[in-house]
């Protein structure tokens, strides 16, 4: 994959010339700014397109595509397909220039994407809702375009959006802050990709172009194993800007010459490079926005001392999602694995458990219900900051004589599937305990308020990253009166919590699925 100068080269060249005439009446240059990573790394830029009309670079491609129809083809209208993106592009311009555009997005499209192109399209918009995938809503807008004579709007595999998307690169090297040594360029349908690519090579011919794709998306990367554009038999959604099943045909032709190799990334990394973007910039990316630093976080080390660009392509993302991906284990900057130990089931087994294996680990997770008379199997999910001391985990619970097993990633784990026998349960009492989350002070509560006879017998508790933790607790005791004694001796309020409720009748028979 070397550069050489084709004559589609060429033409993408000039083409990203003139679209500098058109696309900053629809919009204006977005900046570019440093990212500051702890520790040693590379030295990193990030193209802010996040900032722009749109919130995503899709604009500057639809805008300058559709800024060049006639008159016959304005009267006849536009039509196109988008995962949400390109959809408020088109409608940006169908509003500036007064032509009606019809847009076709999958079912799946999240809200804020929609209610955007409304916003952008005014009454010159509608919204068909076609499909699951983008390519549904590609063979829908496709029939309409057949059917009414519509010209079709692509995303990505046309001449003069591709070169749109290339006056982001134009701005890059009109900076100042080149030259870069490499470049990491999210891959979709290709369109970004072999845009910037070009305009990056023509004026810095020694800078390394990597394309990203995602694990389960990964189209060009197909197509260049074959040496020609293949269709995926599935695709991943989660990065949803991203998530084409066959690479375009245009953007394979320029990107086979332009990029030095393709790099995939999963959907932990790119949530945890959605995190780096908050803390460093204070920035939203969506999914598709981050890849491209995710890629240089996954390979940091070798890139150390090193100039990279990247390219937040997108910050339209769905509320409810950005909830999820701050709550994933990919999130976090620290290292975790999810561990299920053995323990005796009787009062104090689990506090010595934590005494020792977990003493000075971060418990980010931890789940546990009684299925058993005998042991129990509470379900841990550790983090550190330090690889070390979580690959530290397994031999400090050889060296105690339990036994373990890793569930890292396990589906039941991920879906907080916690099952309880209420039928072994004797006398139980379940709390709502919140708790100021810092080290200690759960293990604290533990030891000081939980005396006697009472044996653990549920745990629900997931680290939010609030400065309070909030944790269902049950507890199990031979009789009613030990059950009242120390319910009557944890007051509402105390040092290291802030709130001990004990639960209603009601909801601990149906933790239980029985009256007690």
């Amino acid at each position: 994959m070397n550069h050489d100068d084709h004559p589609l080269d060429r033409l993408l060249r000039q083409e990203i010339l003139l679209a500098r005439e058109r696309v900053y009446r629809f919009g204006r240059p977005t900046p570019l700014e440093p990212l500051i990573l702890n520790g040693p790394g590379p030295e990193i830029w990030v193209k802010r397109e996040d900032l722009s009309t749109v919130k995503s670079y899709k604009w500057r491609g639809a805008c300058n595509r559709m800024a060049m129809l006639t008159p016959g083809e304005i009267k006849r209208g536009v039509v196109t397909a988008s995962a949400g993106n390109h959809a408020q592009g088109v409608a940006l311009a169908a509003q500036t220039l007064g032509i009606r555009a019809r847009i076709y997005m999958p079912r799946s499209t999240p809200k804020v994407k929609q209610n955007a192109v409304l916003q952008h399209g005014g009454e010159f918009v509608e919204i068909h809702l076609s499909g699951d995938s983008y390519d549904d809503a590609v063979q829908a807008a496709r029939k309409d375009e057949a059917e009414t004579g519509a010209v079709y709007i692509h995303a990505y595999d046309d001449l003069h959006v591709m070169a749109g998307q290339g006056t982001l690169a134009d701005e890059i090297i009109l900076s100042g802050h080149g030259p870069f040594d490499a470049a990491y360029l999210q891959i979709g349908g290709g369109g970004l990709a072999a845009g910037v690519s070009t305009w990056l090579k023509t004026y810095w011919p020694e800078i390394e172009i990597i394309g990203v794709e995602g694990d389960g998306q990964a189209s060009m990367k197909a197509a260049l194993e074959v040496g020609k554009p293949v269709a995926l038999d599935q695709v991943d959604l989660f990065c949803d800007g991203t998530a084409v099943r066959k690479a375009g045909d245009l953007p394979f032709q320029i990107c086979r010459n332009t990029l030095s190799r393709i790099e995939t990334v999963t959907n932990a990394e790119v949530s945890h490079a959605i995190r780096i973007l908050w803390e460093g910039l204070r920035c939203i990316s969506e999914p598709s926005g981050a890849m491209g630093l995710a890629a240089v976080l996954k390979n940091r080390s070798q890139l150390t001392a090193k100039r990279v660009l990247v390219v937040l392509c997108g910050a339209n993302i769905d509320f409810l999602q950005l909830g999820n991906i701050a709550q994933s284990i990919g999130a976090t900057n620290q290292t975790s694995r999810t561990l299920r130990v053995r323990i005796p089931e009787r009062p104090g087994a689990m506090l010595e458990l934590l005494d020792t294996c977990f003493a000075g680990i971060n418990i980010a997770d931890f789940q546990y219900g009684k299925t058993d008379d005998l042991e129990a199997w509470p379900v841990f999910t550790v983090t550190a900051e330090n690889p070390a001391a979580v690959e530290a985990m397994p031999a400090k619970l050889d060296a105690g004589g339990y036994v373990w097993q890793d569930l890292t990633g396990s589906v039941d784990v991920v879906f907080r599937a916690i099952p309880l026998r209420g039928d072994l349960l004797k006398n139980p009492a379940f709390l709502r305990l919140d708790f100021y989350d810092r080290p200690g002070a759960l293990h604290d509560f533990l030891g000081q308020r939980i005396q006697g006879n009472a044996n653990l017998c549920y745990f629900n508790y997931r680290q939010s990253g609030e400065r309070i933790g909030r944790a269902l607790i049950g507890l199990d005791f031979p009789s009613p009166f030990e059950r009242e004694a120390l319910l009557m001796t944890i007051p509402d309020h105390g040092e290291g919590y802030r709130l001990c409720k004990q639960l209603d009748e009601a909801t601990s028979t149906r933790l239980t699925g029985k009256p007690f």
